[in-house]
């Protein structure tokens, strides 16, 4: 039952956001009584931590399942993105940006493990877009990690960007855009093109 609460509770708080969903709102989704959720979780904060780890768990599984299939590495990360897509859609505010702003703690630790999960792929994947010819050989790659990292949290900066469920996958892909266009060679950047002619098909 504590996996199951987990698993719709993250879902609604990536719906709806973290700030306005309550214990109430899990029980009728579940169609449980609030008391049930109270005898795995204290309160909204503990339920909000760890239901974050339980979401970032899952993604990770789901992300590790593309990088073992045989695609190259521009496709790679397009086939990622979707990934991501399905896990944060349909709310008006940054779930990310809800986190950071209610439960900096959860913030901190999700953001810490999602930087190692984040580096150790790309790492893997720009080593391998090297390999295949598709990104440039003299890349500074832990560079390119970082500044591909900044870029993608910057999206859910209320100060840089507004948010909305209508305009974040497009910026999300616009900034994978501009990090293959940097680090691309010419027969990546053709494949790069091709990613982007049948995602936005």
């Amino acid at each position: 039952m504590k996996e199951v609460i987990l698993k719709k509770a993250g879902e609604t708080f990536l719906k709806l956001g973290f700030k306005s969903v309550t214990m109430d709102d899990i029980a009728n989704e579940l169609a449980i009584s609030k008391k049930t959720i109270y005898k795995y979780f204290k309160n909204k904060a503990d339920l909000v931590n760890e239901a974050t780890i339980f979401t970032h768990n899952q993604v990770h599984k789901e992300v590790l399942k593309i990088y073992n299939l045989n695609h190259n590495a521009i496709q790679e990360n397009f086939e990622v993105k979707k990934v991501f897509n399905g896990f944060i859609q349909n709310v008006d505010d940054s779930p990310l940006f809800q986190l950071q702003k209610y439960y900096p703690e959860t913030y901190k630790r999700i953001t810490s493990q999602e930087l190692c999960m984040f580096k150790d792929c790309l790492l893997s994947n720009i080593q391998k877009g090297i390999n295949e010819g598709l990104y440039r050989k003299n890349i500074l790659i832990d560079q390119v990690t970082k500044f591909y990292f900044s870029l993608v949290m910057s999206v859910h900066d209320s100060n840089l960007y507004t948010y909305n469920k209508n305009n974040i996958h497009k910026l999300e892909l616009n900034i994978l855009e501009y990090h293959t266009r940097a680090i691309a060679t010419e027969k990546g950047i053709k494949i790069l093109e091709e990613q982007l002619q049948q995602y936005n098909n």
